[in-house]
Formats: C-alpha cells, structure tokens, sequence
C-alpha cells in the first residue's frame, strides 16, 4: 500500500438512503470526488457519484450504497488513491504528508533534532510528531518559519525550532 495515499475516511451514516460523512484530506474537501473511483485497503471500489459540504466533513452518496445498513457498514473505511493519479504539484511549499514521514529533521547547527513520524492537526495548523534520538516525541509547527527548508529528495528537514522545544524535560524523574 506505499503506492497509495489517504484522501479521506468514511464516518457514520447521514439519513436513511445511504449518505456517509466523509472527513477528507484533500485540499479543497469537495475535491476528493475530483479523483474517480477511491479503493480501500482490502481493495474495495468506491465512486463518489454525488457529494456536498457539512460542517466539518462532506456528505457523499457512494455508487451502490443505497441503505443506511450499507453506509454504516463502510463507518471507518480509510478512501485512497494511486500516487501516479495525484497531480504533481508545482509549489515547491506543498507536500503530502506522506512524503514528510521518516524526513530527518536537522537543527540550525547541523545537529540531528529526530525524525518526522507522522504529521497531526488539532485544529491550529499542521504539526510535525518528530520522535527524538533519545526516544522522546515532539510536535513542531509545521510552518515556513520552524521548517524552512525541506529537501524531500534527501528525506531531509533543516528546522529553526522554538527555543527550548527539542530540550529534554527535567522535571521528570
């Protein structure tokens, strides 16, 4: 499955005529319908054949899900998509998640700081989780000014992080 990325994850069930919620991980959340047919990881085809925004999510009617039985079976189901159907994109300052995972991240001096091992949002903007030589785990903004240069060829983040922030707490005993 490295060759296939996550557009979106499929919810509960809205209504009775086999609407899902749909959080998705596209840009623009109406967009995932842009892609055409989405598999599963049991490799499942999912054609999104009408679809709408809701508050946090989209509301989708998938090809064949007629029954809200139908729709709750799919609650959980993650949507992906081949890598080759993903545009390359020409803004050097946009990446895929997945393409930032396992990045080394460097420090101002050169020195190892960790290694990005997922990417989260709580609602503030991205942050990259970097696991640290020491085995500590760190969330760092993922903004322009703590990364600002990323070089995904080499797997390599040069970081300007807030102070203190990759320090080790000693508090803790």
């Amino acid at each position: 499955m490295s060759d296939l990325i996550l557009l979106g994850i499929v919810g509960a069930p809205h209504g009775v005529r086999g609407e899902v919620r749909i959080k998705t991980y596209t840009g623009d959340p109406l967009g995932i319908a842009d892609y055409g047919p989405l598999t599963d990881s049991k490799g499942r085809s999912f054609e999104i054949t009408d679809i709408r925004p809701a508050k946090e999510v989209v509301v989708a009617r998938l090809k064949g899900v007629t029954t809200r039985e139908a729709a709750e079976a799919l609650n959980g189901t993650e949507l992906f998509v081949p890598r080759d159907k993903l545009s390359a994109d020409e803004d050097e300052d946009e990446f895929l998640h997945a393409d930032l995972i396992g990045c080394h991240v460097a420090g101002p001096d050169g020195a190892v700081l960790g290694t990005v091992t997922g990417v989260e949002n709580y609602g503030a903007g991205d942050l990259l989780d970097i696991k640290t030589p020491d085995g500590r785990f760190v969330l760092m903004p993922f903004t322009k000014a703590f990364a600002p240069r990323i070089d995904i060829a080499t797997r390599r983040i040069e970081a300007e992080p807030p102070l203190g922030l990759f320090e080790p707490d000693d508090d803790k005993q």
